[in-house]
């Protein structure tokens, strides 16, 4: 089987966004491929290093959501970054080869420096980040990584880490190739991309009272003062969540027709849709409930997961050290 690696960083809970955009397609994924999903703890230090008094509990929540959409930890490896040291020694590894002008020109660096100006995010790490992820994805030798189009050029700075060390060291690495999944459009409820650092976001683990609240108070077409008024689906922020959420053609059908007609009203389309995310959650809901009362089940999921970890990435760093000539 093909190897897989692919992770996310622990600032929150969850929402419906990751589960549209990453977290089900890694359900599909664990059935086909030796997947190996990580919760980087690292890479969270990197933007919030001044505070981590959230980070474990993060991890935790992180945790519970992937069990909740349906990760298998007798099918894949799920585990915190930190609890496989090699994670580190590799990057530390790679850093001695990769040139500082890659990662100046890192697109996302330059973004995230404008994006995020109340954080003083002049550090090594930072800076850095691009050489740890690439160690993520290296240490475990993965052939294919799963990334939506905005993430590619990550992925890209890890295959040139990997061409550059084999051409120093000889054929160590395979140049992971690109996975690409959808990316569907998940608005927040105010018409901006689902983010909790904006605090729109539909969280996996929101009640469903809570969902309601938030859905029937969300943004829709700004042409639709009235009930009387007709709108335009295409530019409203639930349809886009429609479209993700909502299985039933035929509805979707007559809910364009009745918004161009205003044959249906906002509340009317908000309704059918809480119905369809009701409907997705709800199992999911029940499985992370059922995880949350076991802190001893959590941890043996993590446990298994990092002892699985551990055997490729132990393999991988004999390899590294050799190939570069280390006293092992």
């Amino acid at each position: 089987m093909n190897r897989i690696f692919s992770g996310m960083r622990p600032t929150g809970k969850l929402h419906i966004g990751h589960l549209a955009g990453a977290l089900t397609n890694w359900v599909r994924l664990q059935e086909d491929y030796d997947c190996y999903y990580g919760i980087v703890d690292w890479h969270a230090l990197m933007s919030d290093y001044a505070d981590t008094s959230r980070v474990r509990e993060n991890c935790r929540e992180v945790l519970l959501d992937w069990l909740g959409a349906g990760l298998d930890p007798e099918k894949c490896a799920i585990f915190i970054q930190s609890h496989v040291v090699e994670h580190t020694e590799l990057a530390l590894a790679l850093g001695m080869i990769t040139p500082l002008g890659w990662l100046e020109r890192c697109p996302t660096y330059k973004e995230q420096i404008l994006n995020l100006q109340n954080k003083d995010l002049g550090t090594y790490a930072f800076l850095g980040y691009p050489v740890l992820m690439a160690a993520d994805i290296l240490l475990y030798r993965s052939e294919k990584v799963p990334v939506g189009e905005d993430q590619s050029a990550h992925l890209e700075i890890a295959r040139e880490i990997a061409r550059r060390f084999n051409y120093f060291y000889g054929s160590t690495f395979p140049e992971p190739e690109t996975l690409l999944t959808p990316t569907p459009k998940v608005p927040g409820i105010d018409g901006r991309k689902m983010s909790k650092s904006y605090g729109n976001s539909i969280n996996i683990s929101d009640d469903l009272p809570e969902i309601w609240q938030k859905m029937r108070t969300m943004m829709t077409d700004p042409a639709r003062e009235r009930r009387s008024d007709p709108g335009d689906p295409e530019k409203c922020p639930v349809w886009d969540i429609h479209r993700v959420f909502n299985p039933d053609e035929d509805q979707k059908s007559e809910i364009d027709r009745g918004c161009r007609t205003a044959g249906i009203g906002c509340i009317d389309c908000k309704k059918m849709l809480f119905n369809h995310v009701e409907r997705c959650l709800m199992p999911i809901q029940e499985r992370r409930r059922r995880y949350e009362g076991r802190p001893d089940l959590l941890q043996d999921v993590l446990r298994q997961g990092a002892e699985k970890a551990r055997k490729v990435a132990r393999q991988t760093m004999v390899a590294v050290k050799e190939a570069m000539g280390l006293y092992i």
